[in-house]
């Protein structure tokens, strides 16, 4: 493997939030997580605002993705947290600074398909 291969990757760039964090009047992050992610845009951050509904999170219409950039520009104390590790989980109560949580099992994706390729040429998105 070259090391032009390893610089011209793409680099992932995109979190699933919930749509109660973007739009109009948006709420800001309250709880998120990081999975192993879906495909090579996604960084694997997961983000919600804590007013979802248990509807609404089993609709897997009411996330969407979303670059990591403007969540930082809309709330510059994520950057830091968004630098973890998969299987990272993180909380914040209004008002107070975020909380590394221990006890959250991060659920399984279940459209999230895992392939190996060898070169980022050989890879093609479903």
């Amino acid at each position: 493997m070259t090391d032009s291969i390893l610089t011209d990757a793409p680099k992932p760039f995109l979190a699933l939030v919930s749509k109660l964090l973007v739009g109009e009047k948006p709420c800001p992050v309250r709880f998120m997580y990081k999975t192993v992610p879906a495909d090579l845009r996604d960084t694997g951050w997961r983000m919600y605002s804590g007013y979802e509904t248990p509807e609404e999170l089993a609709d897997k219409k009411n996330m969407q993705p979303y670059p990591v950039e403007t969540l930082i520009q809309m709330d510059p104390s994520l950057e830091e947290l968004l630098k973890s590790k998969p299987g990272a989980v993180w909380e914040r109560i209004p008002g107070e600074a975020w909380q590394e949580v221990e006890d959250f099992d991060i659920p399984e994706e279940e459209d999230v398909e895992t392939r190996t390729v060898q070169s980022v040429d050989d890879f093609k998105p479903n």
